[in-house]
């Protein structure tokens, strides 16, 4: 199944989930399995030989991953960093070189400069939105990738995804773009030129907040047959009960976003307004820098929000204590509203380091609920 010939909501509910050919059951089995039985040495059923290596509920997930991100091959694993990790260490070698956001997820920045780094890889912060910036921080001959999100965590910066892909190949490299803040519903960088799509499943695709996971989706066979070498041997897989219940968090995916984006919307009119906050940080806002290029390459503009408190560090703390409905807790994507402060929790790891967060933003994950409810929260929280 292709979004050529089905629109999005069909791919989710049905890509990778034929009804169960013995059974008729119409949910995909869950095939709690370490091993399968062989016909014959050298003769495993279906292709099928250790969970490991393959295994038919996690194949169903990867296929609908690709057939709604519009890519060749979907590859689901045990978390967004390890598919962070896989894609690393399956397109590069020590020496190479990544220029990856001035604002990067935190977990994204400790892996390059905590874990990759030791191995030999260098990398760059560069402004992604400013063209000129990424070209002077490429090396050439030695820079492998552009690593990109759009929108970014938690800053929600913007950068422009086919800009990006012809600079990343004018210089033989490859632009892989972390999708988890959009999901495929509101934006799809392999039909922008991106060559490979990164995931945490965990957020928006499985969107219950019961399930950790990632995926990669390429664009071409051969990458996706590389990655596909790596996601066996190192092994770092998403086990079948996990991909049984991010397809079930798929099938919802097209209307849980709109009501996610429909809630945002009103939270961001009331941001806007109030004495306490500075400054909301959202790209559906046409004051964004980066408005114009979101509006050509998004469909709306998301479920997450960034706004700076008037009284500093404390006060945004204050915030997050103070809310009801909104969940003081990490992670994204999920059915609940969520708050945090970046600075003490999902952006730690960046602290002193020219990816630091401003100490006064509150980043909030808007959920699903009655947005009136979520009003009355933030109006209370803010006092």
């Amino acid at each position: 199944m292709t979004g050529n010939e089905y629109g999005f909501d069909t791919l989710a509910i049905h890509a990778g989930q034929e009804p169960d050919p013995r059974t008729g059951s119409v949910v995909p089995p869950i095939y709690q399995t370490s091993t399968f039985a062989q016909d014959a040495v050298g003769s495993p059923r279906l292709g099928y030989e250790y969970s490991r290596s393959g295994n038919p509920t996690r194949d169903a997930l990867q296929e609908c991953l690709a057939a709604i991100e519009g890519g060749r091959r979907g590859l689901a694993f045990a978390s967004g960093l390890a598919a962070e990790d896989a894609l690393l260490r399956t397109l590069c070698r020590p020496g190479d070189h990544v220029v990856i956001p001035d604002d990067a997820y935190g977990g994204t920045f400790r892996l390059f400069s905590k874990v990759a780094e030791n191995w030999g890889l260098d990398w760059t912060a560069a402004p992604l939105g400013d063209l000129d910036a990424v070209r002077a921080a490429f090396r050439p001959g030695k820079t492998r990738m552009i690593w990109a999100e759009t929108p970014t965590n938690p800053l929600l910066n913007i950068a422009d995804i086919a800009a990006l892909a012809g600079l990343a190949h004018e210089y033989d490299a490859v632009l892989a773009v972390d999708n988890t803040f959009a999901s495929p519903y509101l934006q799809q960088p392999l039909g922008l030129g991106a060559d490979v799509v990164i995931h945490s499943t965990t957020k928006y695709l499985g969107g219950h907040s019961d399930v950790v996971g990632g995926a990669l989706v390429t664009a071409e066979d051969g990458l996706g047959e590389q990655l596909a070498f790596h996601q066996n041997a190192m092994g770092a897989i998403n086990g079948p009960f996990d991909a049984w219940l991010t397809l079930r968090g798929i099938k919802t995916l097209g209307v849980r976003m709109d009501r996610h984006c429909d809630n945002a919307e009103r939270i961001v009119g009331f941001l806007q307004s109030h004495a306490k906050v500075v400054e909301v940080l959202y790209p559906g806002l046409e004051s964004h820098p980066g408005h114009e290029i979101a509006a050509k390459q998004m469909s709306r503009f998301g479920g997450m929000i960034s706004f700076r408190a008037k009284g500093g560090r404390e006060q945004a703390i204050d915030i997050c204590n103070r809310t009801k409905l909104f969940v003081l807790a990490e992670s994204l994507g999920g059915v609940e509203s969520l708050i945090e402060h970046p600075g003490q929790m999902t952006h730690l790891s960046a602290a002193g380091s020219p990816l630091e967060v401003p100490a006064d933003l509150v980043r909030l994950s808007v959920g699903i609920e009655t947005a009136d409810d979520l009003l009355t929260d933030l109006e209370q929280a803010l006092g």
